[in-house]
C-alpha cells in the first residue's frame, strides 16, 4: 500500500480538461508559475480524480457501520470490519481511504502553494476549489479517525495537518496528529477560503461557493454538541451557513415524484445536488460494475453482488406512516424514500408469485429472524402454515394487509401479506438502488457529497439546539412533507425534537454514508436488534473506542515522524 510519505512525493498530475479523465504526466513548478492559466485545469482535474478512489471506502466506512443495512453473512472482505466493529490497523480499504485523502490534500496544497492569488478572478476561483477539496478531506478524515467533537476536542487526536510537499523531502519530518479541535479549525479555514474565492459555479461536479457553505453547515453541526448539552454558538453558525445555501436560487428541492427517481439523474441534471463526485460509464468495463458502491446493494441486469439489503429497522421506519407495498399489482409508496428499495419477488416458470405472510420472530440468544409462510384463503379466513402447524391471521389493518398471528412459540407477531421474496441464505433480498441506475446504467453512481435536502435537516437540527422549535419544525416538515403526503408533524419541542430530527435524517440520508456519524456525534448508542449476522444484542456507545477507526499501520510504519495510533480499548 502507498504510504503518506509516498503521497507527498506525488508530482502534480496533468489531465485533459474533462473531470472524468484520469491524470497523467507532470509539470515543473516554474512552468506552472509562469503559465498558471494554462496549467490550472489539468492540475485541478488531477486533484478531483483522487476523489474517485477515495469515495468508495468513504461510503463503506460511513454507511456499513450504521443500522440501515444488513449483509447476508460474514465476509472476508475488509469492509466487514466496518459492520462488525472488529477494528484492526491492517485494513486495505481504510488504507485506501487514508492514502487517497492525503493524495488529494497534497495535490490541492501544491496547487495553492504554487499559484499566487490575485491574478484574475477566474484563476482565484479555481484555487478556491482546491481549498474546498482540502477542507473537505480534513473533515472526512477527522470524523473517521477522531472522536466526536463534543468529547474533549482540545485533547483528543485528529489527523496530521500536512499541507503540501516539503522542499527538502529527504530530510523532512512531519508533525504528529493535531487535536480534533485543530483539525476542525483547518477544515473550516479551508472551506471559508473556498467560499471567499469561488466566484464561478461550474456545476455540481465541481466545488462551488454553495458547496463550501453546505459543508460548513455540516461541519458546524458536528461541532454543535448533543441535544442534551448543545453548543449554541456552533449551532448558530450551522444555521447561518445553511441559510446561505437555502436562500440561493440555484438549488431547489425536487418534487416528490422526481425525488423518487433521484438516483437516475446525473448530477448535472439535478437541481437538488450541490456537489457530487462524477463517475461515467466508460470507467466501468464489463463486470467492474460489481465493485462499485451499488454492486453490494443489488444485482441489476446481471451486474452486482446483491449481498447487502435494507435493514428491518430502516424498513420499519419507512412504514411508520403507512405500509409501503412493492408488489407490482398493488404498488403503493407511502414514503417516497421507499422508492429506493426493490424487493426481489420470486416467480415460478410461468411468472406467478407466491403469497406469503412475512413477519419477524424471536430466535435463540435474544436474536430475531424473518419468517415467510405460505397463505391459504378460505372466504374471509386467512391462514398460514409451517409444517403441520397452521396459524390464523388476525386483522390489524386489513386494508393494508397487516395481520398478526400467535406463533408456535406462544408469542404474537405482526406482519404483512406479501409475495415471497427471494432469500440469500436466510434473508429476504430488499435491494437498495439509491446508489445505482444513474443515467439508467445499471450500477453507475456519482457519490453524493452535499444536496439541498441535507442542508434543510442541518438547519432543523441546529434550530432545535437553539431551542427555536418553530423554525426547526418548518424545516423538518419541508423534508417530511416532500416524502410523505401530509406527513408533517404538528409540534416539536424539547422532549421529541432529537428523536424526530434524527429519525428524519436516517430516512432521508440513508445510503449516503452519514448514519453512523450522526448517531455518535450526538452522543447516542448504535443498536442493531434486527435480523442479520451482525451482533443483534450489542450496543455501541458513543464513548466506545470502536467508534473511531485505527490509523493504517502502513501509514504509521512509513511516516517520517511520530504518528500516534488510536487507543485499542
Amino acid at each position: 500500500m502507498k504510504k503518506i510519505l509516498t503521497i507527498l512525493l506525488i508530482t502534480l498530475a496533468v489531465s485533459s480538461c474533462k473531470v472524468d479523465r484520469e491524470p497523467y504526466g507532470s509539470m515543473r513548478s516554474k512552468e506552472i508559475s509562469a503559465n498558471p492559466e494554462e496549467s490550472i485545469d489539468g492540475l485541478l482535474n488531477g486533484t478531483y480524480a483522487q476523489l474517485k478512489a477515495w469515495s468508495d471506502p468513504m461510503h463503506r466506512l460511513g454507511e456499513y457501520a450504521g443500522d440501515n443495512i444488513v449483509i447476508r453473512g460474514s465476509s472476508t472482505d475488509a469492509f466487514y470490519e466496518f459492520i462488525s466493529f472488529a477494528r484492526t490497523p491492517n485494513n486495505g480499504r481504510l488504507t485506501t481511504f487514508w492514502d487517497s485523502s492525503y493524495k488529494a490534500i497534497a495535490q490541492a496544497s501544491n496547487i495553492i502553494n504554487m499559484i499566487p492569488l490575485g491574478k484574475n478572478a477566474t484563476l482565484d476561483s479555481k484555487i478556491g476549489e482546491c481549498y474546498y477539496i482540502r477542507g473537505m478531506m480534513y473533515f472526512y478524515l477527522v470524523r473517521a479517525y477522531g472522536r466526536p467533537y463534543y468529547q474533549n476536542p482540545e485533547t483528543n487526536l485528529g489527523v496530521p495537518i500536512v499541507n503540501g510537499t516539503p522542499e527538502d523531502l529527504k530530510n523532512a519530518t512531519f508533525p504528529d496528529r493535531s487535536t480534533v479541535k485543530a483539525t476542525y479549525e483547518q477544515a473550516i479555514a479551508d472551506l471559508k477560503k473556498a467560499e471567499e474565492l469561488i466566484t464561478v459555479n461550474r456545476g455540481p461536479i465541481f466545488a462551488s461557493k454553495a458547496a463550501a457553505q453546505a459543508m460548513l453547515s455540516r461541519v458546524y453541526l458536528y461541532m454543535s454538541g448533543t441535544y442534551e448539552n448543545p453548543n449554541q454558538a456552533f449551532a448558530q453558525l450551522a444555521v447561518d451557513y445553511a441559510n446561505k445555501v437555502i436562500s440561493s436560487p440555484q438549488y431547489s428541492l425536487l418534487p416528490r415524484e422526481q425525488f423518487m427517481k433521484y438516483n437516475t439523474y446525473t448530477p448535472e441534471n439535478n437541481k437538488e445536488t450541490i456537489f457530487a463526485i462524477k463517475r461515467v460509464a466508460s470507467e466501468f468495463s464489463g463486470f467492474d460494475h460489481y465493485y462499485g458502491v451499488g454492486g453490494m446493494y443489488s444485482n441489476i441486469g446481471g451486474m452486482g453482488w446483491g449481498e447487502m439489503y435494507s435493514s428491518a429497522k430502516y424498513l420499519a421506519l419507512l412504514d411508520e406512516t403507512g405500509r409501503n407495498d412493492w408488489r407490482p399489482n398493488k404498488y403503493k409508496i407511502v414514503d417516497a424514500r421507499a422508492a429506493f428499495i426493490e424487493p426481489t419477488y420470486s416467480k415460478n416458470s410461468s411468472g406467478a408469485t407466491t403469497e406469503v405472510f412475512r413477519f419477524i420472530k424471536d430466535d435463540v440468544n435474544n436474536t430475531s429472524n424473518y419468517v415467510q409462510l405460505n397463505t391459504t384463503r378460505n372466504g374471509g379466513n386467512i391462514t398460514c402454515a409451517e409444517g403441520t402447524n397452521v396459524f390464523t391471521l388476525t386483522p390489524i389493518d386489513a386494508t393494508q394487509e397487516i395481520y398478526s398471528i400467535t406463533y408456535k412459540d406462544g408469542k404474537t407477531y405482526t406482519g404483512v401479506i406479501d409475495n415471497f421474496i427471494t432469500l440469500n441464505r436466510v434473508y429476504p433480498q430488499f435491494y437498495i438502488v439509491k446508489c445505482s441506475r444513474e443515467g439508467e446504467d445499471s450500477q453507475l453512481h456519482s457519490p453524493l457529497i452535499s444536496r439541498l435536502g441535507e442542508v434543510y435537516l442541518n438547519r432543523a437540527e441546529a434550530y432545535a439546539k437553539l431551542q427555536n422549535y418553530t423554525s426547526a419544525l418548518n424545516d423538518l416538515n419541508t423534508i417530511r412533507n416532500r416524502s410523505i403526503v401530509n406527513g408533517g408533524y404538528t409540534s416539536l419541542n424539547a422532549t421529541n425534537a432529537g428523536e424526530r430530527i434524527d429519525k428524519e435524517r436516517q430516512l432521508e440520508l440513508a445510503y449516503q454514508a452519514e448514519r453512523s456519524f450522526d448517531v455518535f456525534r450526538n452522543g447516542k448508542a448504535l443498536t442493531r436488534a434486527y435480523p442479520g449476522p451482525q451482533s443483534q444484542t450489542a450496543s455501541i456507545a458513543a464513548t466506545d473506542f470502536r467508534v473511531v477507526y485505527y490509523i493504517p499501520q502502513s501509514a504509521i510504519n512509513a511516516y517520517a515522524g511520530k504518528l500516534t495510533q488510536n487507543p485499542t480499548q
